[in-house]
């Protein structure tokens, strides 16, 4: 079978993240299966137009506004494909209008409230306008993939009817003994995301502000690049942190896992997440987290049983959490063991299989028409 995802960015543009690094590992699983597997994505400076990674077929064209046009005419000139998968981010492709054959839209969250991270009014209003339109008028019938239920409920609540759900993957294997990691000041916080509005990390920073001026010794590592990280660092500086919130950059996965397994907590304050992968990552390694009550994060750690739900988005209730939590110790240390036992069950090698047989289901050799 022929397999093309569409997606806005593939696993070499800068801009790339979790989303990428899932829609890799489902089309190296369908090609490991004997299948084509190709993704067509945004052109970005310094790409070539087409190169394989990982067995997949990469071909590049078209920024934001014109990709959809580039990928209809490349499209054009293909053999026929057996399922398409339409990815949204904020705007869809509409395969299901000009491909001819099988679709499946797949979404990570619904933006909702995302657009304001990013755009000032009235740019924030029409991206949640034509969103909701999408999902209540345009693919309300269309067969949907998710990661969570959060956003299966969230697409129901928005018009669509069908939404499967197929729990998103993680690499790391968790760690077979955990070492000890008292749970005592100097506190050693983290925080894993591309730095960008939607992410809050200013709310990470401020969180640890709060913890030492309350007299709790706290430092934050700050992982990952993005459009704020001047921002960050100014308002870092601002805040008396000097020395207490470090910027590492841009990470390879065994110096972030280490960064990882290193910090007491991991901190989580994003507008909404489609799942919350470095939540399971830091769980991998012995990590609990602590995250905003939102959607996609709220599965990600359990609360009370493998990391904190704070009951309000705001820094002061971060702050507090941990506070509460320095007084029952051996609390953590149960998050610690149950988080990590639990990403067992989320595992590359317990999902894939189980996406790669539903995608499967989901295709045929209908031509296009």
């Amino acid at each position: 079978m022929r397999f093309l995802m569409l997606n806005w960015r593939d696993p070499k543009n800068p801009l790339s993240g979790g989303a990428e690094r899932v829609t890799q590992a489902y089309l190296v699983a369908l090609k490991e299966r004997g299948h084509e597997a190709f993704w067509f994505a945004n052109d970005f400076p310094g790409a070539s137009r087409e190169e394989t990674i990982a067995g997949i077929y990469i071909v590049r064209g078209g920024g934001r506004g014109s990709s959809v046009l580039e990928a209809r005419r490349w499209y054009k000139t293909q053999k026929p494909f057996d399922l398409v998968i339409d990815q949204h981010h904020g705007i869809p492709w509409y395969a299901p209008w000009w491909s001819g054959t099988n679709c499946v839209a797949y979404l990570h969250e619904v933006l909702g409230p995302i657009w304001k991270s990013f755009y000032g009014w009235p740019w924030s209003w029409i991206g949640q306008v034509q969103e909701r339109f999408n999902y209540r008028f345009l693919y309300r019938n269309i067969q949907f993939m998710t990661g969570s239920e959060s956003t299966q409920r969230a697409l129901h609540q928005a018009g669509v009817r069908n939404v499967q759900v197929i729990s998103y993957g993680i690499d790391l294997k968790p760690l077979t003994q955990l070492e000890p990691k008292p749970f005592a000041p100097p506190l050693r916080l983290i925080a894993v995301a591309r730095l960008a509005p939607n992410k809050r990390i200013d709310h990470a920073i401020e969180a640890t502000r709060i913890l030492n001026e309350r007299g709790v010794p706290a430092q934050l590592t700050v992982v990952g690049g993005g459009e704020v990280e001047p921002q960050l660092r100014e308002q870092a500086g601002r805040n008396g942190l000097s020395g207490r919130v470090t910027f590492t950059g841009l990470l390879g996965e065994d110096e972030k896992n280490a960064q990882l397994r290193q910090a007491h907590l991991l901190v989580h304050t994003s507008v909404r997440e489609g799942w919350g992968l470095n939540v399971l990552e830091a769980n991998a390694m012995g990590t609990p987290a602590i995250v905003y009550p939102v959607p996609g994060l709220v599965e990600a750690a359990l609360h009370d049983q493998t990391g904190i739900v704070t009951p309000a988005e705001t820094p002061i209730a971060v702050a507090e959490g941990i506070i509460q939590l320095l007084k029952t110790p051996d609390k953590y240390e149960r998050f610690r063991h149950a988080g990590a036992e639990r990403t067992a069950s989320f595992h590359w090698t317990q999902v894939l299989p189980r996406a790669a047989s539903w995608l499967e289901s989901q295709a045929s050799p209908k031509p296009r028409s």
